[in-house]
C-alpha cells in the first residue's frame, strides 16, 4: 500500500510506501526533510504531524520524548505512515541538486594528528567527481552491512582528495580499523553526499560557527568554502576541547585569525592539566558563546559535535539568547553507543 505524505508550508507531496519511513521515501522523491544521523537519535528530522497517523520504530527518547508524540510531533527517520499525512517541516531547498552515489575510493594517506585523531585522504576514481556541499558526509559502507559516518572536511572545490577527521573510539569496528591495520592504497566503498548540514550561502547573516572534538571537520569544510566565495560575512569560530591537544588544527585556525579580517576564532578547554600550560578560554565551549553574544537575535549559528554540546547551544542559543530556531543549523555526531535504539514504551 502507498500512501501520501504532504509537507506544509511548501505543498510538495509525494508517496510513501508502508514499509519505509517518511524520510527514506522524501529523499527518494528528492524532496529535502532535514536529517542527520537517520536512525532515530539526533532528532534533526523532527517535525510536526498536522494529519493522518503514523506509527513510529523504536528510538532515542531523546531524540522525541512522549510529550513530544503525544503533541503532535514525529521523527520522519522513524515514522512510516498508516494513513495519507500531512506534516509541517523546513524544506531544505537544493538539497535533490548532488544527488547520492555509492562509490569506491583508495586510502591516498593517513596522517595521525593528535593521539586519537586521524586525517584520512581519499582518492577517488580517475573519472569520478563527488560533488557536494560544505558540511555534508559519507557513509562508509562495511563488509558486515554495518555504515559508519564522516564529515568531509575540505570545501567542495578542494575535491582531488576527500579529507575526513576520523576519532578513535576504544573497541570501535571502524575506527580500530583504522588506527590498527587501515593502510594507503587499501580500497574503500561509501555512499554520499548525504545531510542537510551545509552553509546557507544565500543569507548575509553573520555566522557563529560551534564545534566540539572532530565537530570540527565539516566546520572547516564551511570556512574554507566561505572563503572560496569571498563572503564579507562576519564569521567566529569556537572550537571546545576536553585538552588543548583535542583542539588538532588550531595552528590553522590562528593562521585564518591573522589573516581574514572577518573572521574570529576562539579555542576553549574543559580540562586542561597543569602540563598543558593552557591560558586561554575555559570551561564549556557553548558557555563561552553565551557570554560573548548575548543577544544572537541577528546570527545563523552552525554547530556540530557531541550530541550533548549540540543541544545544550540549541537549548541556550534560542531560550537565553533570542537565537531564533530556523538560523540553528546542526549536525549532531552520534556514535554507534549513541544508535542503541530504546523502545520508547519503556
Amino acid at each position: 500500500m502507498t500512501f501520501q505524505v504532504t509537507v506544509q508550508p511548501s505543498g510538495r507531496q509525494f508517496n510513501c510506501d508502508e514499509d519505509e519511513t517518511v524520510l527514506e521515501a522524501a529523499m527518494r522523491a528528492s524532496v529535502g526533510l532535514p536529517y542527520g544521523c537517520k536512525n532515530g537519535a539526533c532528532g534533526s528530522c523532527k517535525g510536526k504531524l498536522l494529519a493522518g497517523t503514523v506509527e513510529h520504530r523504536t528510538h532515542q527518547q531523546k531524540a522525541l520524548s512522549a510529550d513530544e508524540e503525544a503533541q503532535g510531533y514525529a521523527l520522519f527517520c522513524c515514522a512510516k505512515p498508516h494513513t495519507n499525512i500531512e506534516i509541517e517541516a523546513r524544506e531544505v531547498v537544493g538539497i535533490g541538486d548532488f544527488p547520492a552515489r555509492k562509490m569506491p575510493c583508495r586510502v591516498a594517506t593517513l596522517e595521525k594528528v593528535a593521539p586519537d585523531v586521524m586525517v584520512v585522504s581519499l582518492q577517488l576514481p580517475a573519472t569520478e567527481r563527488l560533488q557536494y556541499r560544505a558540511g555534508q558526509y559519507i557513509e562508509f559502507m562495511l563488509k558486515d552491512g554495518k555504515r559508519r559516518s564522516y564529515s568531509m572536511a575540505n570545501a567542495p572545490h578542494l575535491d582531488m582528495n576527500l579529507s575526513l577527521h576520523i576519532r578513535h573510539m576504544v573497541g570501535g569496528l571502524f575506527t580500530d580499523q583504522v588506527f590498527n591495520s587501515l593502510k594507503e592504497r587499501d580500497i574503500l566503498r561509501f555512499e554520499g553526499p548525504l545531510g542537510t548540514f551545509f552553509l546557507r550561502e544565500e543569507s548575509d547573516k553573520p555566522m557563529i560557527l560551534l564545534a566540539s572534538g572532530t565537530g570540527f571537520a565539516p566546520l572547516k569544510a564551511i570556512i574554507e568554502h566561505a572563503i572560496h566565495l569571498q563572503t564579507p560575512r562576519a564569521i567566529t569560530l569556537y572550537w571546545g576541547g576536553r585538552r588543548p591537544q583535542d583542539l588538532y588544527m588550531q595552528a590553522l585556525c590562528e593562521e585564518w585569525a591573522r589573516t581574514l579580517t572577518n573572521f574570529t576564532y576562539v579555542p576553549v578547554v574543559s580540562d586542561a592539566l597543569p602540563d598543558d600550560h593552557w591560558t586561554g578560554r575555559s570551561g564549556f565551549v557553548h558557555c563561552a558563546t553565551v557570554e560573548d553574544f548575548p543577544d544572537l537575535s541577528g546570527y545563523q549559528v552552525y554547530a556540530c559535535g557531541a550530541p550533548i554540546v549540540v543541544e545544550s547551544a540549541k537549548r541556550d542559543f534560542t531560550q537565553l539568547c533570542k537565537l531564533p530556531m530556523e538560523e540553528f543549523y546542526a549536525d549532531s555526531f552520534t556514535s554507534e553507543a549513541d544508535l542503541i535504539i530504546q523502545d520508547p514504551n519503556q
